[in-house]
């Protein structure tokens, strides 16, 4: 064997690592998260069990609700008050317009994956329709 061809013979020679060619495995899962809190800073467990009752964007998003309520109550006084109000509501739109684009686009999935279904016929439009039936009409 010739000594310069030993990269195509990678049983005869050291395994060498090129940049970024090396594992990347990263752990994104929640319990990642919460593992990464530190002990000063609070108690992962019941972060982790607080975040199963409602997540942190469920927590602002009452806070925002209540703020934005108290507000319209009594109205903030100063400019920079008035300022945040409005980039609040705003902010607050945006996110409602951002639930709607996902809810619209996950029930336009499901429609299409409903009819290339029924155009299929057979037993997989049966058994779409004795499942699906159920629980569109709440039986």
């Amino acid at each position: 064997m010739f000594p310069w061809l030993w990269i195509y013979a990678p049983q005869f020679a050291p395994q060498l690592h090129y940049p970024l060619s090396g594992s990347v495995a990263q752990r994104i899962e929640p319990d990642a998260f919460f593992g990464a809190i530190a002990p000063e800073a609070g108690d992962a467990r019941i972060e982790q069990q607080a975040f199963g009752v409602a997540s942190y964007g469920r927590q602002l998003g009452l806070l925002a609700e209540v703020v934005a309520d108290l507000a319209e109550q009594a109205p903030p006084r100063s400019a920079k008050g008035r300022a945040a109000l409005a980039r609040l509501k705003d902010i607050q739109a945006r996110i409602e317009g951002l639930k709607d684009t996902g809810y619209e686009e996950e029930l336009g999935a499901l429609e299409a994956r409903v009819k290339a279904i029924r155009r299929s016929g057979g037993a997989r439009k049966e058994q779409l329709e004795k499942r699906l039936l159920p629980l569109l009409t709440g039986g």
